[in-house]
């Protein structure tokens, strides 16, 4: 039976620490967030070797496995806020300066093409269909014959 993995997340300010234990060794790395720590915890299991691929990962923060998954989904499923957009002051035209004048006229634009005629014209309005009930079909009576025998099954009943 394979032993499980433990890596162990601890926050330290902005970074986060984690100590990955299994196979009888011990790493331990400083990541940026907890989204590159969890990648740092899949190269140490790579370096455990070929044993270790198939092993389970227990991945503990405060020693929960739930508060890690809570964290870690937080941290890949939430948007980074944009930031704020600025836009530049129009610098005011020197003493002087010629301005800019507004755009010429947008020249006349050729007239759109007609529409084309369909190809297939409907021959009865949808709305029809829907309130129109057509007579049903007559259905088949229903009748069945359904002849049963019985045979004896075991030999004191047939003898």
């Amino acid at each position: 039976m394979a032993v499980p993995i433990t890596a162990i997340y601890v926050p330290e300010d902005d970074d986060w620490a984690v100590t990955v234990t299994g196979q009888g060794k011990s790493m331990t790395a400083r990541a940026p967030g907890i989204i590159a720590a969890r990648d740092r915890v899949d190269q140490f299991v790579e370096e455990l070797g070929a044993e270790a691929k198939g092993a389970t990962v227990v991945h503990l923060l405060n020693g929960s496995a739930l508060e890690f998954t809570a964290a870690y989904m937080t941290a890949r499923l939430s948007r980074p806020e944009p930031a704020p957009i600025e836009v530049p002051e129009p610098a005011a035209p020197a003493e002087g300066a010629a301005t800019a004048e507004a755009p010429a006229d947008v020249p006349e634009q050729p007239a759109p093409k007609p529409d084309k005629k369909p190809k297939a014209k409907l021959t009865a309005n949808i709305g029809d269909a829907l309130t129109t009930a057509k007579p049903a079909a007559p259905q088949p009576a229903a009748t069945s014959s359904i002849k049963v025998t019985a045979a004896a099954s075991t030999p004191a009943a047939r003898a």
